[in-house]
Order: C-alpha cells, then structure tokens, then sequence
C-alpha cells in the first residue's frame, strides 16, 4: 500500500509499515495546498520586521538580524552546525520514522517550509535513502534537534547516508538516485529540526513491539502454568472482576482462553495438596495488566503528538508567527519512560516464571534444569542467568530520564525533556523482554514436553508448534545459544499470536 500523509490522522500502524516495512508514502493535494498558504505568510513576513527564523538568528542569537542575501546562508549553517551528533549509527528504522513524521508536521501547514522540503524527505524515504544520524546528541528540547539536522544534512546532499553498501556520501547517493540537493529558504532550516520526531518514531515503534509482546507474555506464562502443573482457578472472570483494572480483565481472558482444555491442568484439579500458587503465576493477570494500561496510556499519548503540529516558530494562517513550546518533549519523554517501567516488571515476573521451572525443588516432578542426564547435562540452567542479566538491565534502564535536564544555548534553553535519552532506553527495554520471553518459551515449552503423556491444551499446543518448527524439544544438552536466538527471531517476526489465534479465536 502506499501512505497518503495529508498531515493530520497519522497512526501507530502507519508510522511501523513505514519505518519497518518500506512503504510508500505520497503527500496528498490538501496537504500541498496547506503548506503553500503558510509559505506565503514566510514570504510576506520576510519583507517586514524581524520574525524569528525568519529574518533573525536561533536561540540564543535571536537578536540579530539576517539580510535577505544571507537568509538561505543562515538555514544551511543552521543545518550544519547542529549536525553535531556523535557515536554509532541510530536504526534505519528510527531514521525512517522520524522522516515520515517530520514530513507529516510539515504536512499540517504551521511550520511555514516550501512543500519541496516536505517532498524532498518523501522522496528520500521511496527511495530508500536514509541519512546517518548518530546515537548521541538530542536533549529533547527544542526538539531532536543534532537527530533531525542530520536528516537534513541529507537533503541538501551533504554528511552521510547508509545504504546496502554502508555508509556513503549523501551527495552521490542522491545523484545516483537522480534526486537534486535542496536549497533552503528561510525558516526551513528549523523547520527541519524542532520537533520531536525522534522520541515519537521510537516511541510509535515500541507500542507496535510491546502490544505484541504482552500478549506473547501471556500464551508464554500460560505455558509455564502448565509445565509447573499450576492451577488456572485464579483467573476466573469472576474472581478478576473484584479489582475491575481494564488490562487484568484482558490478560486473565488470554490466560483462560490459552489454558481451555487443559488436561496437564484437569490432571491435578482436585488432588493437589497446594492450597496456592507462587506470586509469578498467581498474580500474572495483575502484574501482566498493569503493563497493559500502562501501555493503553502511553498510546494515547502518541496517538495525541501524532495530531500535533511541533515546530517552533508556528506560523498561522492570520498572518502571524508566533513563538511556543510545541517542540518540547516532555509528554513523548513521561509515557517512555513509563512504558519502560512497565515492560521492565514483566519481564521481571517472566524470569521468576522460568527459574521456578528450571529449580527441580520448585518444579513438581521435573528434573533439575529440565536436563537430559542431570549432573552430565546442564539444561536450561544458563538460560535464567541470560535471562536475569537483562531482568537487570531493564531494572537500571527503568530509572527515568525525563527528571534530569541540562540547560544549554547560553540558559535560553534552560528547561530540556531528555526525551531522546528516554524513548532510546525504552527501545533497549522492548528487545530485552522479547528475548526474556523467548527463553521462558523455550523453558515452558520443553517443560512441558516433559509432562508426557500428560497433553497440553489446545492453546498452548499450538503456541509450541511455530517453536518446534525451529528450535528442537527435550535432549541432550547441545549449543543453547542459537535455539534461544531462533525463538527471539520468531517473536520478532511476530509468529506466535496469530496461530494460537486460529485455535483460541481473538486474544486480548
């Protein structure tokens, strides 16, 4: 499909099919129309008294005034000299996404640039060029700015863009493509840069990747339920709906559509001395959906910065060019830092699921490590440590960074979100608990295995399959490392849900 960007009514799922998937996007007619009004406001007010941006320096030198005859000199500079980011290369996928939303602010007609600059970030991204632009430099406020300058910088054919060959120049990559550097005009040096396109591509992807994955926590801890012969009695609708929190009633729905059936569940229903289960299994609708309303709140969020104009300065259609401070990032930097939270406890009750099954003590009838020879075979054993190094990580990355800030441009700036920082701990959160949850799928599914003859439901049999097609069942110990990448790389690809899905019908 192609995306229509007319500015406004940009959505998680279109952000993902652009950044993550290639597809196209084209800028409609309404949307042209609109950045043409608000151009010829700049192009008035260019002629008259100083306008910020306009006909003045940035920031701190916002006193001075620029002459005509340098106006396209001073948006160029503007571009370089805030190209200053240093470290290694951010994702294409981030990159992509911050061109499509930067495009989309431009679309909304407030910013006052030309459409060309609008079409010259399109034609970039159907072409597949994406600019290099280093890890380290955004505060957040005004903007990404160093992220966004870099993407600039490819625009008007200078610093780098990677392509299937590396890292090249911009210049030869878009001469090869047959694209024209863009000369800027006034006002479109910042256009380019004051908005926080960086948080909220990054932010738009991690809601994408963590609606996902909570609902794999759950099919993963319905596993674990059966491999610890643990009971589902505690997910009734009825018992759930004493504390009516909207993500518990969910994860405690998946939980008892997963485990319908059950017969490794039925097989000890009504003989078994434990009056209760641990925490990690008793209480995961509770933890499980807590992350989920974070999550319904965090979207929210996004969805309401995807219907913002952020820009600095706004031009409006009256004839006016008013300064705000639309670019800050404190509502994408709060919701990251919150998602990251969340997504850090489950991940933490994940871990307790997997040890509990891995510690022949805990496990009720399984061996140490669900090993083949234990004492000879190690088993699962290193898995958990895997697994409780990141649980660590996550922890230390769950700090927030939207309480800290630096003041910078000389105290004009005094007051930053430190959103980037923010949104780019939250992507390394989101990777850690796909691959917590894809070693409790590989511990839960052999645990599982074990229980023969006993047969699990129909849910969590067919949550084993897309495993089983590429990562082996019980046995002999043998290199674990490459089973445990293989089912990351299935959750990445996103083959768990929709099978379970043809069995259980729509999980929540």
């Amino acid at each position: 499909m192609t995306v229509r960007l007319k500015g406004p009514g940009v959505t998680v799922p279109e952000v993902v099919e652009v950044a993550r998937r290639g597809e196209k996007v084209r800028l409609t007619d309404e949307a042209l129309e609109r950045m043409r009004a608000a151009r010829a406001v700049v192009e008035h007010l260019a002629e008259g008294d100083p306008a910020y941006g306009i006909t003045t320096g940035f920031g701190a030198l916002a006193t001075t005034t620029i002459p005509a005859a340098r106006r396209a000199d001073l948006q160029r500079s503007l571009i370089r000299s805030h190209a200053a980011g240093m470290g290694p290369p951010v994702e294409a996928e981030v990159v992509r996404a911050m061109m499509f939303l930067r495009a989309r602010t431009l679309a909304l007609g407030y910013s006052g640039a030309r459409p060309a600059v609008a079409e010259g970030l399109v034609r970039l991204l159907n072409a597949g060029i994406v600019p290099m632009v280093p890890e380290h430099g955004s505060l957040g406020a005004s903007g990404d700015l160093a992220p966004l300058a870099h993407v600039g910088l490819g625009l008007i054919g200078e610093g780098e863009v990677v392509t299937e060959q590396g890292v090249e120049g911009a210049a030869e990559v878009l001469a090869r493509h047959g694209i024209e550097p863009l000369v800027l005009a006034e006002k479109e040096g910042l256009a380019l840069t004051n908005g926080t396109d960086g948080i909220l591509g990054t932010l738009c992807l991690a809601v994408h990747d963590a609606s996902y994955l909570l609902t794999v926590a759950d099919i993963v801890a319905a596993l674990s339920v059966e491999g610890l012969l643990a009971t589902d009695r505690a997910y009734a609708a009825d018992l759930q709906a004493l504390r009516p929190h909207p993500g518990q009633a969910a994860s405690a729905a998946n939980l008892r559509a997963v485990l319908a059936g059950s017969p490794i569940v039925a097989s000890h229903r009504h003989d078994d001395l434990r009056v209760q289960d641990a925490y990690s299994i008793r209480c995961t609708p509770q933890v499980h959906g807590a992350a989920r309303d974070t999550l319904a709140f965090v979207k929210e969020a996004a969805d309401r910065e995807l219907a913002s104009a952020i820009d600095n300065p706004m031009v409006l259609l009256d004839g006016r060019v008013e300064s705000c401070g639309n670019f800050h990032g404190a509502p994408v930097a709060l919701a990251a830092d919150y998602l990251a939270i969340a997504l850090a406890e489950v991940g933490a009750i994940a871990e307790r699921r997997l040890d509990r099954l891995l510690d022949h003590n805990r496990s009720h009838g399984l061996p140490p490590f669900l090993a083949d020879d234990p004492g000879v075979d190690s088993g699962l054993m290193i898995g958990q440590y895997t697994a409780a190094a990141m649980c660590a990580e996550n922890r230390r990355l769950a700090a927030p960074a939207s309480v800290d800030s630096y003041p910078t441009s000389a105290m004009q700036e005094d007051h930053v979100s430190m959103g980037w920082s923010a949104a780019r701990k939250l992507r390394v959160v989101v990777g850690n608990l796909r691959r917590i949850l894809a070693i409790e799928w590989v511990t839960a599914a052999r645990a599982i295995d074990l229980r023969a003859p006993l047969e699990p439901a129909a849910g969590t049999a067919a949550a084993i399959r897309p495993l089983r097609s590429r990562v082996s069942g019980a046995g002999p110990d043998r290199i674990l490392s490459p089973e445990l990448r293989e089912a990351e790389e299935l959750l990445s690809e996103e083959a768990l849900v929709e099978p379970v899905e043809a069995v259980t019908g729509p999980l929540g």
